[in-house]
């Protein structure tokens, strides 16, 4: 895991080491840099060694000098890789290095490279031969990758405010993806705060042509759902079977480390699932398991990771977060992150990889199967929002909106009064919109006013309503499916996790996202993801086997933090300095409906405490 960045063009080894050094917690281990004045390339790598600690420094080049790489991430079937490349011809010059992988099997395979690729990982090849830089980002995106483009210049980098660094990058914002960060909560690929910064999407690749001065991108994946209806006549244990099968192979490649690892606990689904197949795979009593708890109960669910930790016998490591602590943690974070993030469980995933990071260098999360197997609430609203939506003549909805608003406002875990305003609000548009307008910080309505104008719904929801349109075979429970996992777990949940998990040091492996699972996910039928009202069918059937029922029955509680309570309090005072295109005047009174309890603003609030911690950012001014 490290950070990487690089540039073509306009400026000198100055700029590659400040962007460089503004990686610097990506990669405590080692930096290296490679500069060609001849085509004024400069390369620039931060290492947090992992695999090959002595024989992985980067760049790293092939035997004639011709083709380098700087790599972020892992290659988790780079074994079987080195063995086929072996035997095309290629010799390598480390014994066990992933990154050596990456040069040959350019050599080898060119811009298929990615697709043959099982990790997360992203990586830019300098082709000196052809003059040409080769970037790609893994399939779901789960390592970061920013570029800008000008007149005779290209950059890259792993983090925006790296590439910010550069004295040449223009850091103009632009509103409109302001606007969709209050629509989404994120800022869905390609679009970045910068005006002249490009996210390049998980799953493609892209090509810069120093001769032409030409930027190609290509996609070579994308999650699609593909349900195999011959799976259905197959019996029930045979699929549990087959899925108990996918994770334990997927934990055994991501165990492969010469750094110690653990594992994130909550006690639920996903993680329990994931303790188990790796006690399976190393034994008892010898994996670190982490766990971040809370003081309030309703948010609260260290009780349970220590109870399925007591099952399996893990080395286990509780911390609880309160108040105090927050109050003191949360400015100096959303100082660090480098861009706005609507997700507050950025707080306890960064103090968790914080915690962890004292003990391991490695840790594996459960991310994805919430998205793969219909985890999430929403998915439990739909069967209710049809009904009401095909029911309750559209003139009755804002009368319906209004009694709900008039219910008090509770700063309890997913309480029913913020479950329902949220879900009427969501419905007051066409099923096409429910899923953004409900995981969203803001309503259109709500956005159009803090921003001073009119936005045409199909403009602020463009993303969605694409993927929408471009599934017209699947039906309501699968074009969610592909909502959370095209938008929210890539631009979103790993944009979240990465960000907390290096600013800490920390290098996290997501079970969930191995390619070969992915594939049987994507054509498992939705009965077997979703059915009467349960969500994680097949996995909860798979995990019964290896722990009580009522752990696995019990209710979904999420990895939230009391940010409504907390708001209320944090910060003493609110910040309201001037943001391109905001009326400030709406933002303080979002802030004031918050504080007086009429309205529950949080994760709004939350997004606006990281653009002012943004605004605040070297390159924004």
């Amino acid at each position: 895991m490290c950070g990487i960045a690089g540039f073509c063009g306009a400026g000198d080894i100055g700029d590659i080491r400040a962007m460089t050094d503004a990686l610097a917690h990506r990669g405590p281990d080692g930096f290296g840099y490679h500069t060609d004045e001849k085509h004024r390339i400069f390369l620039g790598h931060r290492r947090l060694a992992i695999i090959d600690i002595g024989g992985g420094a980067q760049p790293m080049w092939n035997e004639t000098g011709t083709i380098a790489v700087i790599f972020n991430g892992e290659i988790y079937n780079h074994v079987e890789l080195r063995g086929e490349l072996e035997r095309c011809g290629h010799r390598f010059a480390s014994d066990h290095s992933d990154t050596e992988v990456l040069v040959h099997g350019y050599e080898e395979w060119g811009h298929d490279l990615p697709r043959r690729l099982n990790g997360m990982f992203a990586f830019a090849i300098w082709d000196s031969e052809r003059a040409r830089l080769f970037l790609a980002r893994d399939r779901f995106g789960e390592k970061p990758l920013f570029y800008a483009k000008g007149a005779g210049f290209f950059a890259f980098s792993s983090e925006l405010r790296s590439l910010a660094s550069h004295r040449g990058f223009d850091a103009t914002l632009d509103i409109r993806s302001l606007q969709k960060l209050f629509a989404y909560g994120f800022f869905p690929a390609p679009r970045t705060p910068y005006r002249h910064a490009t996210k390049l999407t998980g799953g493609s690749w892209l090509c810069f042509d120093l001769r032409s001065d030409r930027v190609t991108t290509a996609r070579y994946w994308q999650f699609a759902l593909a349900p195999d209806e011959s799976l259905s006549s197959r019996k029930e244990d045979e699929l549990v079977d087959e899925l108990d099968h996918l994770v334990t192979q997927a934990v055994r490649r991501r165990l492969i480390s010469d750094v110690p690892l653990g594992v994130f606990l909550s006690g639920g689904i996903d993680s329990s699932a994931v303790l188990s197949a790796a006690t399976d795979i190393i034994g008892q009593g010898r994996l670190e398991t982490f766990t971040i708890g809370f003081n309030e109960r309703s948010f609260d669910e260290s009780a349970h990771a220590s109870r399925v930790s007591q099952i399996f016998n893990s080395l286990h490591n509780e911390q609880k977060l309160d108040l105090a602590q927050a109050r003191d943690v949360i400015p100096a974070l959303l100082d660090k992150i480098g861009e706005p993030l609507g997700d507050s469980s950025l707080l306890p995933t960064y103090l968790l990889c914080e915690f962890a990071r004292r003990k391991v260098t490695v840790a594996l999360s459960g991310d994805g199967a919430d998205e793969l197997f219909a985890g999430y609430d929403p998915f439990h609203a739909l069967r209710a929002a049809s009904f009401y939506n095909s029911s309750v003549p559209g003139v009755l909805h804002g009368l319906i909106r209004g009694l709900a608003r008039r219910l008090p406002v509770s700063t309890r875990n997913m309480s029913l009064d913020f479950k329902l305003k949220r879900t009427l609000t969501g419905l007051s548009y066409g099923p096409e919109l429910w899923n953004p307008t409900w995981l969203g910080p803001l309503a259109p309505p709500e956005i159009e006013r803090l921003f001073g104008e009119t936005i045409p719904t199909e403009d602020l929801y463009e993303e969605a309503l694409t993927l929408w349109n471009d599934s017209p075979g699947l039906g309501l429970v699968e074009k969610t499916l592909e909502f959370y996992t095209q938008f929210y777990l890539q631009d979103g949940i790993l944009t979240k996790v990465d960000r907390a998990a290096m600013m800490n040091s920390l290098e996290t492996r997501a079970i969930f996202l191995d390619n070969d699972l992915v594939d049987f996910c994507a054509r498992l039928p939705t009965a077997f993801k979703y059915r009467n009202g349960v969500g994680k069918y097949l996995l909860k059937k798979v995990l019964a086997r290896k722990v009580p029922a009522d752990l696995v029955a019990r209710p979904k509680k999420g990895f939230g933090i009391p940010l409504a309570a907390w708001l209320r309090e944090i910060p003493q005072r609110i910040p309201l300095e001037k943001i391109a295109g905001i009326d400030l005047a709406e933002a303080a009174d979002l802030w004031q409906q918050h504080r007086n309890r009429r309205s529950n603003h949080a994760i709004a609030l939350w997004v606006w405490l990281g653009l002012q911690a943004f605004r605040r950012s070297p390159a924004t001014g």
